[in-house]
This record gives structure tokens, C-alpha cells and sequence, in this order.
């Protein structure tokens, strides 16, 4: 393939996310994995009680692992960001709560501001396997089955995800066991190049919240025992459960460079395969299967395989699958290989787990974060090589230690394997970035620039000022990039919410020194101007950026979480008519506020007077209910209602 048919198939890697155990972002997996962190532990004691579980050895009901890769918070949301009650907010899902957050974070960190993508055919691609909130609510019986769990079926997962960013493409759950998520990134890719999408998100969503799983893995012979991932190792006795949600945004790689992206890392290719009959047994991996994928990814990409670097393996530590993959990997990447360069081979899931269903895109991150840094972290409890795997004849190289990947004087090049239950293979093909070229306007000194920030609160521009006051001093990580790139982004390259903030600077000093004081502004120009505009609501920008500027990472939007779970209170008051604002109210509300506006509209009020007449006893006339208009209206109703009661 040559090289501008290969250019014009590629697909830009701009804008990344994940909730990962110990990361609660990119960077924060990078030191994770940089220092060789393990951020498995116990399950946690809301989940379900594993040590009541627990046995040494298999037995019916049982399971013989206690820990994994778990992410903490996972109750805690920002209702009033999307605009939910705290009812709507205890009856999602976490696995969509999560995700709507953890998406925007992939925005934002893209520059894709998510109102600019409203009405336009964006594509959502969600792996996922499992809908165990929903699955528990049932086990509560008939009774406790409400209209509102229909909003938990997993369709919904991107289904809610492209509602509220109006988005129009495809939208739809990938399902292949564990490679769901790297197979939902496949069919990005595709739909990408098809053109059926200017952009896409892929993603990938697993919480764990039963046992059932862990039990039918422990039958199976496939659960670690002491709860770590230990590819390649000879002490390998199957995976560690885990969390993850990840996110990545997609976009051709010649629509990135025009829109000046931030490009992350490059997809040249992928491919995905079910082993057919090739294996004794559905369920078993099979050697054949895996080279065919490996194969037709790197024809896809236009690679060859001896140039790659590095392969973020499957690596789940099972004694059946990682025996296969090694060799698959030495058969197809191994061949015309230097001995003096060996392929690097690693996984993730040695330092967070398997996050099952979302693994191929927590795979994908480390991969991307490799090219970038320019290093590959070591594999963690490999110990004693596998005894059944033939290194002397693979030129294959698990690393001990943060390792520098050595190219040779071209972009580095990385895989990217996942392996599902279903015996659907996936590799995807990721290259160094391109180098980012300089900006094509330059700073002027002395000249100040407005720095616009907004949020959905008061409370949330607050935080948000505060990060932006330590990303712009010294030691921040605003330093590295200009004043006037920091302020163009957050003008070009950033929604515009409801709350406003903006202060003038020419250095990072001034900047923060104002924000700490804001609002305020230094000086008297253009910029000040624009400034004023902005706080009193316009969008601003265009005359002090004009269509120019360079975009540059920014600090993240600051959520305003709060605990939501069934049975802990999200839904009480000190009385009737708070019970129900806590519940439905969308937003601050007076004794003037309308209902409707509030969110309290007359689909609410079907579904609260049936809760009204149970938590009451008395019966209720819908039209009374009906005919209220006005929160004053609701609290003098309501506190007839408790007399009554």
C-alpha cells in the first residue's frame, strides 16, 4: 500500500478518557504504569461480600479470588450537569453515569467542543457486556420493576450518550465478550473511512457489581486466585476482574491536521475474526485464528510486521490463551526479526486488572501513552517465564522495567490485541504521531489575551478557576505553552456554559494573579473588551483569535459529584413536597418556579402520583396534581396531603 492511500485510510487518535483503577485519567495511568504501580485490592464491600464467597479450592457458589481492579466513586455523578433529578440519577445506570462523564473528559481533552457536534452524524461505539445494575433491581422482584429500568438496557448505553450530545450517526453496543470494546474501535475505524461519520467516539463501560460472573469463572478454572494478572508467567493462573471506562475520540487523520488537532497517535489499521472451527471448542482460544487477525491488520495498516515495537497483548494471565498469543505474536511479528531488537509484549491488566469488556481500550491507551512518552513500562508479575512457550526461538521480550522503545529512525509503531469469550479476535495498528507543526501565529509580547472559562455552576467555575490558577503557574502544566494558546483554546476550543468567568493577562502570572481575584481584568484593550462580551454572554474570541491559533491541552471541567444509590437516602426530606424536589428538580428552584420548568412536567406527575399514593396510603386525584403550576403551589398541596396522612 503506498504511502498517501495508507495517509488517507489512517485515523487520528484525538482526544482520550478512562476511569481506571488507581488512574482517574490518562496521565494518571501513565504514573501508574511509569512507576510499576499495582492498583488491584480487595472487592469492595458494596459490591458483594467476597469473603462470605470465598473458598481455596472451586465448589458450587463459590469463588476462589477475593480481589481485582476496582475504580472508587462509582455512585458518584453530576446530575445537574446533564440536567437529571436525583431520582433519574439513582435510577441510571452507573455504567451510563460514568460514561456521560468520562466522554466529556475525551472531548474536551480532543478541543471538540461537544455543542459543535450537535446535529452532525457522529458515530458512538460502546463495548460492553454486562448490565448487572439492572439485573439487580430484578432480583428485587416483580414489584421493584419500574419504567425507569428500561432506561438500563444496554442499548441505551450509546443511545444516552448520542441524546445528549444530539448526535445522528450510528450508536450502537459492541458485544464479544472481552474484546468488546478494541472490536467497538474497529467499526469506528470502518465507519470512519466509509465516510458514514466525520467523527467518532469508541468507547468501553464494565462494572462489576455480582458475583455470578466470578462464581461461573472460578468453575471454569479461569479466575486468579490471588486477584493479579500475571501474563507470561509460569505462577499464571487466569485474570483479575476489574473496572474501566474508556473513552477515545476518532477522526480521519486528514481532517485532524486541517482542523489543527491534537493528534494523540494514528491508526493505520485493524482487523477483527472469529476462530471458526479452528479450536476444539468455542470457548477455547485458538493459535490460527490469532495469526489470521494479526495478519490481515498489518496488510490493513501497510505495515510490516517486523517494524513493530510494541504489542499491548491480550495478556490476561490465563494458562490456556497466553501460551497461544505469545507464539501467534513470534509466528507473524517475530519473522525477519534482528534477535538484537525484539518485539516488546506487555499488558495492562498486569497493574489494574481485566476490565473485561472495556480491556481493549485500556489496552489502546497504554499503547497510545508508550508512543507518546516513548517508553513501554514493565509487565508486572511475570516472575518465571512460561515453561510451555519456546522463548529461545521468539524474538519476543516481556520488559522488567520502563524500557525505551528504539524505532530506528522512523515513527514508532504499536498493536493492540483483545481476545473475547466469543472467539472474536481484534488487533488494531497504532503509529507515533506526527510531529506537531509550530503555530501559525505567533505570540506578540506584552500583548494580553482574555481567558474565557464557564461552567454549569457557580460552584463548578469556582474549581474551575482554581485549576486553571495552579495549571498557569509555575511548575504547572500550562507552562509549557504560550499565553496565547492557552486563551485560544479556551475561547475556540471549549462549550460555552450557562456561568462566566473571564480575566485579561499577557503572561501566566497576570493570568492566575487574576483569576485568584477574579472577576477582574489588566489594562484596557480589545481584549478587555472582548472580555466584557463574553461575561455578559456573548461567545467572543473571533476578533482577538480570528480563525488562527494552536490548540493546547487544558485543565478538565470539574464535576460536582454526588453520591447516587438506591436505598441511601438520595430520595428523603423533611417532607412531601422536598421529597419530591430532590427527586425530580432539575435545577435550583423558588416558590415562583414553575414546575414544568423545573422538570417537573406532566409525565413526572403520572409517575409521582402512583408514588404519592403508596408512600400516603391515601388516594389522589391526578387533576388536583395535575392542576398545580408553580413550586408554592406544590408545598402548600403537599402539606394538605401530610395532614391528611
Amino acid at each position: 500500500m503506498n504511502d498517501a492511500s495508507t495517509e488517507a485510510r489512517s485515523v487520528a487518535v484525538v482526544g482520550m478518557a478512562c476511569r481506571l483503577p488507581g488512574a482517574a485519567d490518562p496521565a494518571a495511568l501513565w504514573e501508574l504504569l511509569a512507576v510499576g504501580g499495582d492498583a488491584t485490592g480487595a472487592t469492595p464491600a458494596d459490591r458483594y461480600d467476597a469473603d462470605a464467597l470465598y473458598a481455596p479450592r472451586s465448589a458450587p457458589g463459590k469463588m476462589t479470588g477475593r480481589r481485582g481492579g476496582y475504580l472508587s466513586g462509582i455512585a458518584d455523578f453530576d446530575a445537574g450537569f446533564f440536567g437529571m433529578s436525583a431520582a433519574e440519577a439513582v435510577d441510571l445506570d452507573p455504567q451510563q453515569r460514568l460514561l456521560l462523564m468520562t466522554a466529556w473528559e475525551a472531548l474536551e481533552d480532543a478541543g471538540q467542543p461537544a455543542d459543535g457536534l450537535a446535529g452532525s452524524r457522529t458515530g458512538v461505539f460502546v463495548g460492553n457486556s454486562r448490565a448487572d445494575y439492572l439485573e439487580n433491581a430484578s432480583r428485587q422482584g416483580l414489584q421493584a420493576l419500574t419504567a425507569a429500568q428500561i432506561g438500563n438496557m444496554r442499548s441505551l448505553l450509546p443511545a444516552r450518550l448520542s441524546y445528549v450530545l444530539d448526535v445522528r450517526g450510528p450508536s450502537v453496543v459492541v458485544d464479544t465478550g472481552c474484546s468488546s470494546s478494541l472490536v467497538a474501535v474497529h467499526q469506528a475505524v470502518q465507519s470512519l473511512r466509509a465516510g458514514e461519520c466525520p467523527v467518532a467516539l469508541a468507547a468501553g463501560v464494565n462494572l462489576p457489581l455480582r458475583p455470578d460472573e466470578g462464581v461461573m469463572m472460578t468453575q471454569a478454572g479461569v479466575l486468579a486466585k490471588d486477584g493479579r494478572s500475571k501474563f507470561a508467567s509460569a505462577a499464571a493462573d487466569g485474570h483479575a476482574p476489574g473496572d474501566g471506562v474508556a473513552v477515545v475520540v476518532l477522526k480521519p487523520l486528514e481532517a485532524a491536521l486541517a482542523a489543527g488537532d491534537r493528534i494523540r497517535a494514528v491508526i493505520a489499521g485493524s482487523a477483527i475474526g472469529n476462530d471458526g472451527r479452528t479450536a476444539d471448542s468455542v470457548l477455547n482460544p485458538s493459535l490460527s485464528g490469532q495469526v489470521e487477525v494479526l495478519r490481515w491488520a498489518y496488510r490493513d495498516a501497510g505495515v510490516r510486521p517486523s517494524d513493530v515495537d510494541y504489542v499491548e497483548a491480550h495478556g490476561a494471565g490465563s494458562p490456556a490463551s497466553d501460551p497461544l498469543e505469545l507464539v501467534a505474536l513470534g509466528q507473524v511479528l517475530g519473522a525477519e526479526r534482528p534477535r538484537e531488537r525484539p518485539l516488546l509484549v506487555g499488558s495492562v491488566k498486569s497493574n489494574i486488572g481485566h476490565a473485561e469488556a472495556a480491556g481493549g481500550l485500556a489496552g489502546l491507551i497504554k499503547a497510545v501513552l508508550c508512543l507518546e512518552h516513548g517508553r513501554v513500562p514493565a509487565s508486572l508479575h511475570a516472575g518465571t517465564p512460561r515453561p510451555d512457550v519456546a522463548w529461545d526461538g521468539l524474538p519476543l521480550e516481556v520488559p522488567a522495567a520502563l524500557t525505551d522503545l528504539a524505532p530506528g529512525g522512523r515513527p514508532a509503531i504499536a498493536g493492540v490485541s483483545a481476545q473475547g469469550s466469543s472467539s472474536l479476535n481484534a488487533h488494531v495498528v497504532l503509529r507515533q504521531a506526527p510531529a506537531a507543526e509550530a503555530a501559525a501565529t505567533a505570540e506578540r509580547d506584552g500583548e494580553p489575551y482574555p481567558l474565557m472559562l464557564s461552567a454549569r455552576s457557580p460552584e463548578a467555575l469556582r474549581d474551575l478557576a482554581r485549576a486553571y490558577a495552579a495549571y498557569l503557574s509555575p511548575g504547572g502544566q500550562g507552562a509549557a505553552h504560550s499565553v496565547r494558546d492557552i486563551c485560544y483554546s479556551a475561547a475556540r476550543r471549549r462549550q460555552h456554559l450557562e456561568h462566566r468567568m473571564a480575566v485579561v493577562g499577557a503572561t501566566h502570572e497576570e493570568l492566575a494573579a487574576a483569576l485568584r481575584a477574579a472577576p477582574g481584568t489588566v489594562g484596557h484593550s480589545a481584549s478587555s473588551e472582548a472580555a466584557a462580551r463574553y461575561r455578559a454572554g456573548e461567545v467572543g474570541g473571533e476578533a482577538v483569535f480570528g480563525s488562527g491559533g494552536r490548540y493546547v491541552p487544558l485543565p478538565t471541567y470539574p464535576w460536582q459529584t454526588r453520591r447516587y444509590w438506591p436505598g441511601e437516602g438520595n430520595q428523603g426530606g423533611d417532607g412531601l413536597a422536598a421529597w419530591i424536589l430532590r427527586r425530580h428538580a432539575r435545577s435550583q428552584v423558588t416558590a415562583e418556579s414553575k414546575l414544568a420548568d423545573i422538570g417537573i412536567d406532566s409525565l413526572a406527575k403520572l409517575q409521582l402520583i402512583v408514588e404519592l399514593q403508596k408512600k400516603t396510603g391515601l388516594e389522589l386525584d391526578p387533576e388536583v396534581f395535575g392542576r398545580l403550576r408553580t413550586v408554592d403551589d406544590l408545598r402548600r398541596w403537599t402539606a394538605e396531603l401530610e395532614a391528611a396522612a
